[in-house]
């Protein structure tokens, strides 16, 4: 946008400066033209030359600083001021007899207008700055805001119990935050002992069943030994297989096969004579 506005403002004060600097050098070609309007104006008592001579510098001083973008709102406000009494006494589309005069006066006058309103705008142009009317009400604003020392007084109060309440607020949130984090850290701990604690368990009711599993086994080995050797004792003649060994150790829920049993429980045959 600065460059937009640095581009359209020499266009738009290049004609006022032309104009203005040759209307300040040669009043008395227009003044014929602008003597009704002159005369019109209440308490004028200057000639029809000179007030197109200061006409004429106004416009040329104002197109200047419009150009170079100093004082640009002024400069464009000044610019339109001079340019309503120019267009209405140089313009008279309405006096014209002569149709194609009516026509050209109207163009003119119509361009006048045009140009108007460019001034117009760009004298309301604050180029993203606050505005005069903006910067009046906020000093009003201020202004009525500081002119009771009790009021301000009162507010200084009000705002310094209201930091201080939320102030205490947030330590009071941390502390609460911190004891949250205490007792999620303590729960976590919690869980992995009662974890730790169930898988020792689980571990010793294991051994338990291996254990007692195995002294099944023994007991059921020693029982057919005992028998075994009733029998040897009792039937001489036949006699009685000697105890098979102590099985080794095996997987879990592994039982032995039929031909090991057999061999375990089978009594020894007669031998031949």
């Amino acid at each position: 946008m600065l460059g937009l506005r640095t581009l359209a403002r020499p266009m738009l004060a290049s004609i006022f400066i032309l104009g203005g600097y040759d209307t300040f050098r040669n009043p008395e070609r227009v003044a014929p033209t602008a003597e009704p309007v002159v005369s019109s104006i209440p308490g004028m008592s200057a000639k029809p030359e000179d007030a197109v001579r200061l006409n004429g510098a106004i416009q040329m001083v104002a197109g200047s600083l419009l150009g170079l973008g100093w004082l640009p709102r002024l400069s464009s406000l000044a610019i339109a001021a001079t340019l309503v009494p120019t267009t209405a006494a140089g313009h008279r589309f309405w006096e014209a007899e002569d149709e194609a005069t009516k026509a050209q006066q109207q163009v003119h006058f119509l361009k006048n207008l045009s140009m108007l309103g460019g001034l117009l705008i760009a004298a309301a142009d604050t180029g993203g700055k606050p505005s005069l009317a903006w910067r009046a009400r906020y000093r009003a604003r201020t202004a009525r805001r500081t002119a009771s020392p009790h009021r301000a007084r009162r507010q200084g109060v009000g705002q310094g119990g209201r930091r201080r309440g939320e102030s205490r607020r947030s330590g009071e949130g941390r502390r609460v935050g911190r004891q949250d984090v205490g007792q999620g850290r303590r729960r976590r701990g919690q869980g992995r002992r009662t974890g730790r604690q169930g898988v020792g368990q689980r571990r010793r009711r294991g051994e338990a069943r291996r254990a007692g599993r195995q002294g099944v086994g023994q007991g059921r080995r020693q029982g057919r030994h005992q028998g075994c050797e009733g029998r040897r004792q009792s039937l001489p003649v036949t006699g009685c297989a000697a105890p098979a060994p102590a099985p080794g150790p095996r997987l879990r829920h592994q039982r032995p096969g039929p031909l090991a049993r057999a061999r375990i429980t089978a009594p020894a045959l007669p031998q031949g004579r």
